[in-house]
């Protein structure tokens, strides 16, 4: 059985005539740079997310640093973000000299702990990175409770939650990205909106910030050949974006698909006692850009390396942790004050999840992790 962690190629087969005809449109255009394409994309993704203003821009990394550079932050400032992500989070807080602080998370969502967050705050704190992990939110009205009370920015790192949904207590809802001061987003291939390449956007309503962050991604240029600011060259092309306006009408199918594979997961591992499925935040939908359960006594190496002799692709997300990382690690970031991210990167393990998974494929995958667990 041909089961793909995603399943890109499945996907593009059902699409693949709009998206040849509308790469080749871009091709014959020859506008490839800032072309219409890139433009129809920004204004319908700011329909999508009723945000005032998508930048977009080369990848989510960029999309991040460009968001933490239009803040304004200087060396040494302070950045709270979680120590359960991907390094990117990190990287480009340290690349811009500014002092990262990871904080443990939640040991049902994985996103940021908001009550660690608290004890973090310092007066050299500036921003607040939360990220919203495998699909769904962080806990973003306490978190805007706690920044508006310090007078910090917010940041969302929202590459794999994209089309999610938060609830306010009032129930007023907001997509993710939409809530903070600014949302960055990845249009990576395996994200749940991907291109066929590299890809970033920035989303915000503040109109001063916009307007910086779209200086920044081209050089710091405001009008033409005059430099503002430092800046970088970090632009989305046309063909990119091309796909992206294809892929960004079928996103609520998408992630019905996604929901449908997970609730087939949970079905299936509900009697399960070695296995923690996914929680869901009452206050957030849940897009699974990653079925990610916590392994009750299972050895999640051994189980990946069972999995895969049976053809089933099994990741790890994340193994180590950031805080133990030679490129992140600091005297004052102590072992004990991150136990649940420490056990969740012993004990986590992600099955394939993407649009085309069959029932046929779903029931294989479950029986091979629970022959595992029984033999």
């Amino acid at each position: 059985m041909n089961i793909q962690m995603v399943d890109l190629k499945g996907q593009y087969s059902k699409i693949k005539p709009e998206i040849d005809k509308a790469i080749i449109d871009v091709i014959e255009s020859t506008a490839f740079i800032n072309g219409p394409e890139v433009k129809a994309f920004q204004s319908e993704l700011q329909d999508y997310l009723k945000v005032k203003h998508v930048i977009p821009c080369a990848n989510g990394t960029d999309a991040l640093q460009i968001a933490l550079m239009a803040l304004g932050l200087k060396p040494g400032d302070e950045v709270i973000t979680s120590n359960f992500t991907f390094a990117a989070t990190v990287e480009v807080i340290g690349l811009l000299q500014l002092t990262p602080v990871l904080v443990d998370v939640d040991a049902d969502t994985f996103c940021m702990d908001v009550e660690k967050l608290k004890k973090s705050i310092t007066p050299q704190t500036k921003a607040i990175v939360p990220v919203h992990l495998f699909g769904q939110c962080a806990n973003m009205e306490e978190i805007m409770k706690v920044a508006k009370e310090h007078h910090l920015f917010v940041v969302e790192d929202n590459a794999q939650a994209i089309g999610a949904e938060y609830t306010f207590s009032n129930g007023e809802t907001k997509k993710a990205g939409t809530i903070g001061h600014i949302g960055t987003t990845s249009f990576f291939p395996s994200k749940n909106l991907g291109c066929y390449g590299d890809g970033g956007a920035i989303f915000t309503n503040d109109d001063n910030l916009a307007s910086i962050c779209h200086s920044i991604v081209n050089h710091g240029m405001g009008e033409r050949y005059y430099y503002e600011r430092l800046g970088v060259n970090s632009r989305l092309d046309s063909i990119q974006a091309t796909i992206l306006r294809i892929k960004l009408r079928e996103l609520e199918n998408y992630s019905a698909a996604r929901n449908r594979a997970a609730a087939y997961y949970d079905k299936a591992f509900a009697d399960v006692q070695q296995i923690k499925t996914p929680v869901r935040n009452p206050k957030s939908t849940h897009v699974f850009h990653q079925y990610t359960c916590v392994g009750c006594g299972v050895d999640h190496f051994a189980l990946q390396k069972y999995l895969g002799e049976k053809g089933i692709p099994c990741m790890i997300y994340y193994p180590v942790p950031l805080h133990t990382q030679e490129a992140y690690k600091t005297p004052q970031m102590k072992d004990e004050d991150f136990e649940v991210t420490n056990e969740l990167c012993k004990s986590v393990f992600s099955l394939p999840m993407h649009t085309e998974l069959t029932e046929e494929q779903l029931k294989y995958i479950t029986d091979s992790v629970k022959e595992f667990i029984n033999k």
